[in-house]
């Protein structure tokens, strides 16, 4: 196999690579300094599509993370430009925070609940069963449904919580209906995050502390994929899967001299 090109772009997923549970993880400074010194492209990545760029800029930045706004890109963001590519100019009754319809808004997109192309279920810690309900009927009425990401769970300083994929599931129940997930390990997201940044995936390398989203979208996104171990994935759990990263390291910090 012929040698691969040198890494000139990262993305990096932030929760369990760069932050547990709102506290960074010891190199993510050093590791965002010399990206932006080096002037290579980069992204910070999540599939949380609660905040918006300039919420985590500013959540990143009270723990001493320095992220610029434009190098941030989430669930949210993809979503939006998936749907104003798909169908632009469109309609969507929306289950989410301010990070999805925000998103939504600035693309042209009509949100209602009245006859919508869409049903976009993003994250929120306050599902409603008024608005679970609504979707149901909506989806049932024909409108498409989009889900931001898949993942079940999400962390909280007191345990895990239900999120997008565990509700997404509930509708799907309901309805017969099962959402596109726009979100990692969609490639989807990954190749619309590298275009944003100008990068090609060929000579971009994705970070990530899950093997079946992080690593399993850089790989089929065609980037180098590097695992670390600070977060949701241990050594033991890497053999299980019939795909493996590029590389295996302990944390973020092991990374900063391939910059």
């Amino acid at each position: 196999m012929a040698d691969r090109k040198p890494i000139e772009s990262w993305l990096t997923d932030m929760d369990g690579v760069l932050i547990h549970e709102g506290v960074p993880i010891p190199g993510a400074d050093a590791f965002l300094k010399k990206l932006r010194d080096s002037g290579r492209p980069f992204l910070v990545l999540t599939n949380n599509s609660i905040y918006t760029q300039r919420d985590l800029h500013a959540r990143l930045r009270r723990m001493g993370l320095d992220v610029p706004v434009d190098n941030i890109w989430t669930s949210a963001l993809a979503t939006a430009q998936f749907l104003d590519d798909q169908r632009p100019g469109g309609s969507a009754y929306v289950i989410g925070e301010a990070g999805l319809t925000t998103a939504l808004h600035d693309v042209g997109y009509i949100l209602t609940d009245h006859e919508p192309d869409f049903v976009i279920l993003g994250e929120t810690r306050t599902y409603s069963f008024e608005a679970l309900t609504k979707a149901v009927r909506l989806i049932n009425d024909g409108a498409r449904f989009i889900a931001t990401n898949p993942d079940n769970v999400g962390p909280s300083v007191e345990g895990d919580l239900p999120a997008t994929g565990s509700v997404a599931a509930l509708i799907t129940a309901a309805t017969g209906k099962k959402p596109y997930f726009v979100g990692k390990p969609n490639p989807l997201m990954m190749r619309a995050g590298l275009n944003a940044i100008g990068a090609h995936s060929e000579t971009s390398a994705m970070i990530g502390d899950r093997m079946d989203t992080d690593v399993l979208a850089g790989l089929e996104a065609g980037m180098r994929t590097f695992l670390v171990l600070s977060g949701v994935t241990q050594p033991d759990d890497v053999d299980r899967y019939p795909f493996r990263p590029s590389e295996v390291v302990a944390s973020i910090a092991d990374l900063v001299e391939q910059i």
